[in-house]
């Protein structure tokens, strides 16, 4: 068991300006989280709009510092307050945000998108960064020939792939996945979820999964971290959560999830036929 990535208590406080009529304050978004998410593993964070689950996905991917707390990226403590994060430590950790249409650069070709990562982070001839990003697209399901092209010549689930591609250039052991399907129709949804099963298999990758979608999460998770205000209310595996949820706030969660399986369905149908024919006699 390798652990990719580990959170001690952590903490994030943002600062409120004060006004002439009021001093400063702070607010406490993150309220002392603790988690880790091994090798070949998925980890959702789950929480409403507000929650705070995309501040932590923010500290988990080296963009935002813990105000308090210990963070562990393959056992190694980074505080990027304290001190940059190396080139090392920026390609084990990648991330890949909600929305495809503003995550590329529109004047930027698909190669450089591709290539861009390697340019800044290594020594690798241009060549090869080309053959490297054209291998990458035929691994997430696009065609090399896309390399010259624009990111507005394709679907919102063809620039999630390549935003996916993207995220990978640079061989992470961790990726941070900040609702990633969320934009998506939900056929191409199914898509690039498989497509992320396949590149963990292949990859030995780590996932923190960020959603509030439970279908999704219940598809992909292996654990499941539920956040509520800052705090995390429950934590376990997907089946112990899925089947018995402990807090009330996981299960009013539950509970506001439409039901979207056939049976389900055709159950509805059939009592709403019966309450009218009930009506009608």
């Amino acid at each position: 068991m390798t652990i990719a990535a580990e959170g001690r208590n952590l903490i994030r406080d943002y600062e409120i300006p004060g006004s002439i009529f009021r001093g400063s304050s702070s607010v406490r978004a993150v309220k002392g989280i603790s988690f880790s998410v091994e090798r070949g593993k998925t980890l959702a964070i789950v929480g409403e709009s507000g929650s705070g689950k995309s501040t932590l996905a923010r500290i988990i991917a080296l963009i935002d510092p813990a105000t308090e707390g210990e963070l562990l990226i393959e056992g190694k403590p980074v505080d990027i307050a304290r001190q940059k994060p190396t080139r090392d430590m920026r390609s084990t950790v990648q991330m890949v945000f909600q929305n495809p249409y503003g995550s590329l650069n529109p004047r930027q070709k698909i190669g450089d998108v591709l290539t861009e990562p390697l340019a800044l982070n290594t020594n690798v001839p241009a060549a090869e960064r080309r053959k490297r990003a054209e291998e990458m697209l035929e691994k997430v399901g696009m065609p090399r020939e896309v390399y010259n092209r624009y990111p507005h010549m394709f679907s919102g689930g063809q620039r999630q792939r390549i935003a996916i591609a993207r995220a990978l250039m640079l061989n992470p052991t961790l990726l941070v996945l900040d609702e990633p399907v969320s934009a998506l129709d939900l056929s191409v949804q199914a898509q690039v979820l498989n497509l992320l099963a396949d590149l963990q298999a292949e990859f030995d990758l780590a996932y923190v999964f960020i959603s509030h979608d439970l279908s999704v999460v219940r598809y992909i998770a292996d654990d499941v971290l539920v956040m509520h205000k800052g705090e995390a209310v429950e934590q376990g595996t997907r089946d112990e959560v899925f089947a018995d949820p402990k807090h009330p706030y996981t299960r009013q969660l539950f509970a506001a999830t439409p039901v979207t399986d056939v049976e389900a369905i055709r159950a509805r149908v059939a009592s709403r036929q019966a309450a009218r024919a009930s009506a009608q006699s």
